[in-house]
């Protein structure tokens, strides 16, 4: 058996985990493919999150998890969208990008207290680690993410 490091990281289409390894450059695991359904791991969008995957993707994935909740009916959602699509394409594959529907998935709204949107929380191992209700700029999102995803010291 290898010693060596391996990452689990949820595929965005079917949900599978699969195993990566952790020192594999970012432009190679860009390049990575499901092991179930062969679809790219990292797409360099945000992908849709639903009650079917939601969990998973929060729980499993050893990298952190970003998830945009948000509504169709919103206008700072809106106009945050670009924003959040950006920063996915620059920071995949080290965290994976989300986005949730509020008016499609209430429930899991409902249980993390999402009163405002849209809001932005970072999830690591099944854990909320920060949220930030508003939109943001693109830098100000970067900055924001590089502090509270930095590994502790």
């Amino acid at each position: 058996m290898s010693a060596e490091k391996i990452r689990h990281i949820v595929c965005p289409h079917c949900a599978a985990v699969n195993r990566l390894p952790a020192a594999k450059p970012a432009a190679e695991a860009r390049e990575a493919k499901c092991g179930v359904c062969h679809e790219p791991l990292f797409s360099g969008h945000p992908s849709p999150a639903t009650t079917a995957n939601f969990a998973k993707h929060i729980a499993r994935n050893d990298v952190p998890v970003v998830v945009d909740f948000w509504a169709d009916w919103c206008m700072p959602c809106k106009m945050m969208a670009p924003v959040f699509e950006r920063v996915a394409a620059e920071m995949e594959p080290d965290i994976r990008f989300l986005k949730l529907d509020t008016e499609s998935e209430p429930d899991i709204a409902n249980r993390y207290r999402i009163q405002g949107i849209p809001t932005v929380m970072v999830f690591r191992k099944g854990r909320p680690i920060a949220h930030r209700a508003g939109a943001m700029d693109a830098g100000s999102l970067r900055a924001w993410l590089a502090q509270v995803t930095a590994p502790a010291a």
